[in-house]
């Protein structure tokens, strides 16, 4: 499995306002650019927070890269994953219709009753953890369905315990040219933080679009 984090923050790394409202840091270019890593994914993940927060698609853009998924036996759309250990995803996300096939992550805590208000076709539940996501055990489990070239698009929370759990193998970041601010304001890892034993990141290229700069990065094992 193959794992990129991809995210867009501001120069001091903010994902957003304290009001975790999207806003917009990057431009056409970047978006083009997130596009085509879409395109070359087998699934795109966010945690539930990003999904009660902006109420993403999470689908490609342009038709051509639709169609070159199918000219090569993949389905137009990439898969989409929503970690969400208790099933709190509204029953009216854009991520639970028909445009692609979505896999809900959730612990034994989500309640039964939950999961059947949620059930419709194209939507998988893959259960892992007690009270909160295992995410080795959930991620071997989309392995197993064929997901192997997974793209995670934040938030803060879920891509800390991506880091903490040594699932991540790249990290791209689009920082663009605006200082947000505020201590509660959610940056690229929230979390518990690392006291020791920090991920260890090496430069593997760099970007320069819009009026900001992608800066990617290789995780050393």
């Amino acid at each position: 499995m193959h794992v990129v984090v991809n995210a867009a923050m501001s120069a001091d790394g903010k994902l957003s306002s304290k009001r975790r409202e999207q806003l917009a840091i990057s431009g056409s270019e970047d978006f083009d650019r997130v596009d085509r890593l879409r395109a070359d994914s087998d699934a795109v993940v966010v945690g539930v927070g990003t999904v009660l927060a902006d109420d993403p698609h999470l689908t490609l853009d342009d038709p051509a890269r639709r169609t070159r998924r199918r000219e090569v036996g993949e389905p137009d759309q990439p898969a989409r994953v929503v970690v969400d250990s208790r099933a709190r995803t509204p029953a009216d996300a854009q991520v639970l219709d028909d445009a692609a096939s979505t896999y809900l992550l959730v612990s034994e805590a989500a309640r039964r009753k939950r999961r059947a208000e949620l059930a419709r076709d194209g939507l998988e539940f893959v259960t892992a953890g007690e009270d909160r996501v295992d995410l080795p055990q959930a991620f071997a489990a989309l392995e197993r369905e064929g997901l192997e070239r997974l793209m995670v698009e934040g938030g803060g929370e879920l891509i800390f315990s991506l880091f903490e759990a040594g699932l991540v193998d790249r990290c791209s970041v689009f920082v663009g040219p605006m200082i947000i601010g505020g201590s509660e304001a959610p940056t690229l890892a929230d979390g518990e933080g690392f006291l020791e034993e920090f991920p260890e990141l090496e430069l593997a290229g760099l970007e320069q679009l819009d009026d900001g700069v992608v800066l990617h990065w290789d995780i050393e094992a």
